[in-house]
């Protein structure tokens, strides 16, 4: 069992790790209580489904243009004070949510555009944050500090919206923004305590700060972010994990199907939706729980195909007992078949985890330390517009097909476009991590 459990020697050897772990753990559970709180500020202020909805563009507009950009940040300057610098300024922009409501200011303008520049902050924070975390623990134990980060996100998805939803209806708005700004508290902790990172020109294979460094700042620009982007094209193997994510997000990803199922399907309404979306959380925890093996998988390409093709059989599944179900609008939850979809997207889930885990490995692992933080820009770029392509796909699929045959015909797809990416560089199939090359 223990070696089935995740393996926390990350957190053991590495005590800044340790303070990074649980600093951002903590205040990633109150920017999952925001997002929701903001939602149910915007609906209660304009009773408009498509006025919550212009949150997301908001958010991910931002979170495009500037993830690039801010992933070149990372690599020219010291990391500990993009990070320290980012997370100041969007302490200070969850200060000004918190203060709107305690004023009870009432304008959606206004929290659409802190929604736009907390996302602009975020788009800088992410990425280097994340590069920090092969400088501290090194490379052999990536896998287990990746587990443990997505164990920490995913417990994080589960207890924020829960939380935000409590806090809303019991006190109000202010009280749960001002509650984020004080979990938001612990990430400055964290990363005020960690070691300078600058920069590093030349540097071991596990990236090690006693390695040469240049003290010379590189140009920030365009440029910079194009040389990032020249590195990625020549790096199949990097480049094949952020590929098969977007097949497997775009294809397959069926969130956006849950609204239309708790109604005319499973029943239950917003209840089922809610428990749909939970599904899928669940099972990144627990794929994170039980993450102690994943440190001994050597063939991790193999591992990330096969991870996306249990995702996409998941789905696939899901859709099936869609179909099976039939559309009828009932007046109560069919259980048997809310049951069955919430196994097969907890799966789904867990699938997914793995795969990440692995891919953020990869990309870790593969990638010098002065390209890090560049990549990790399109990796957040791709993260965060991957699913909602998925959402305009499945979306259209169900409005032609149904919402169960939208979601087989997603799976299976995301399973043909895999098996072709893998027949046109099989070399990824051997991707090894005790020798990675990318």
């Amino acid at each position: 069992m223990p070696r089935l459990l995740a393996d926390t020697t990350p957190l053991r050897v590495s005590p800044a790790y340790r303070r990074l772990w649980w600093g951002l753990g903590i205040s990633n559970i109150g920017w999952q209580l925001t997002v929701v709180a903001v939602g149910l500020q915007v609906y209660d202020l304009t009773a408009s489904t498509f006025a919550v909805g212009l949150l997301g563009i908001c958010a991910l507009v931002p979170l495009v243009l500037l993830g690039l950009y801010g992933g070149a940040l990372v690599d020219a300057f010291d990391r500990r004070k993009v990070a320290l610098a980012s997370a100041i300024a969007l302490w200070f922009v969850t200060a000004v949510l918190a203060a709107q409501a305690w004023l009870d200011v009432g304008s959606v303008p206004l929290l659409y555009a802190i929604v736009a520049v907390q996302s602009a902050g975020y788009a800088i924070n992410n990425p280097a944050r994340t590069a920090i975390i092969p400088r501290l623990v090194g490379r052999e134990l990536l896998p287990a500090a990746n587990a443990l980060q997505g164990l920490s996100g995913s417990l994080a998805l589960t207890l924020g919206p829960l939380l935000g939803a409590f806090l809303v209806a019991t006190w109000g708005y202010a009280e749960a923004y001002t509650l984020d700004l004080a979990l938001f508290t612990g990430a400055l902790y964290a990363l005020w305590r960690l070691p300078d990172l600058p920069p590093i020109e030349t540097a071991d294979d596990d990236g090690d700060e006693s390695a040469a460094r240049s003290a010379v700042r590189r140009r920030v620009g365009f440029g910079s972010v194009l040389e990032g982007l020249r590195y990625l094209g020549t790096r199949p193997n990097v480049r094949m994990t952020f590929v098969l994510d977007l097949a497997a997000m775009v294809l397959a990803m069926p969130r956006v199907l849950f609204p239309a199922v708790g109604v005319l399907i499973i029943g239950g309404g917003a209840g089922t939706t809610g428990t749909l979306t939970a599904a899928i959380a669940v099972g990144a925890v627990l794929a994170s729980l039980f993450s102690g093996g994943l440190g001994r998988v050597r063939w991790q390409g193999r591992a990330i195909v096969v991870a996306i093709a249990c995702f996409a059989v998941s789905v696939a599944g899901f859709g099936v007992v869609l179909v099976l179900a039939g559309a009828r609008e009932p007046d109560t939850v069919v259980v048997p078949a809310l049951v069955a979809a919430f196994v097969l997207l907890a799966l789904a889930g867990a699938s997914d985890a793995v795969s990440a885990v692995f891919r953020q490995t990869v990309l870790q692992a593969a990638t010098p330390d002065h390209m890090r933080g560049r990549l990790q820009g399109v990796f957040i770029v791709v993260v965060a517009g991957g699913p909602r392509l998925g959402d305009l796909v499945l979306g259209a699929e169900a409005t032609w097909l149904g919402e169960g045959w939208a979601a087989v015909v997603g799976g299976l797809s995301c399973l043909v476009v895999v098996a072709l990416l893998v027949a046109a560089n099989r070399r990824f199939l051997s991707y090894d991590a005790r020798d990675p090359q990318p």
